[in-house]
């Protein structure tokens, strides 16, 4: 009995087919890594607008027993970069109580006004490490409708009263 090649069935893959399959993971691949980076540098901003926020409850919650905001000096004292930084939770924030989880990402500073009853809470990071520092903040003017100094470095004129959002007007803003 004869065994024809046609009966048979192809095993493998040939050159041509393993090189288009290696083109489109290379294109897939190319596409899919700018967006993921630019995920993560997402998820590392979202820490110090979530910070910020945490900062003003608790600048609120001492408001409201001492009837004065609590100025605190720039934590921690450098602008981290692309590695995250360590934050001293028994130095400048101890008083407020805030203690952020593990390493972070922003400096963290309050600013408060001459009479006491205004604040401003802004972080600063340089979380792509491209030498362009981002500034976020939250104001909150006195009666006379004065912002307190920014402490890491951010225009604290550009910030809109009681909003979280970028200290550059130019980019988006987080209402509370």
């Amino acid at each position: 009995m004869e065994t024809s090649s046609l009966g048979r069935g192809r095993r493998g893959f040939t050159i041509i087919e393993l090189m288009i399959a290696a083109a489109i993971v290379g294109v897939l691949a190319a596409t899919a890594i700018p967006l993921l980076q630019n995920y993560q540098l997402r998820s590392k901003t979202a820490e110090g607008k979530t910070n910020l926020a945490a900062i003003r409850v608790l600048e609120n919650a001492h408001f409201s027993e001492y009837d004065a905001y609590l100025p605190v000096a720039p934590e921690p004292a450098a602008i981290p970069g692309s590695v995250p930084a360590a934050f001293n939770v028994g130095g400048n924030f101890s008083p407020l109580g805030f203690r952020p989880e593990g390493r972070v990402f922003f400096s963290y500073g309050v600013g408060v006004t001459a009479d006491g009853v205004g604040y401003t809470v802004d972080a600063a990071a340089d979380i792509d490490a491209d030498g362009f520092v981002q500034f976020w903040g939250f104001a909150k003017p006195d009666g006379a409708g004065v912002n307190g100094p920014g402490q890491v470095g951010c225009p604290v004129a550009a910030l809109a009263a009681e909003q979280i959002g970028p200290c550059d007007p130019s980019h988006g803003t987080s209402v509370f």
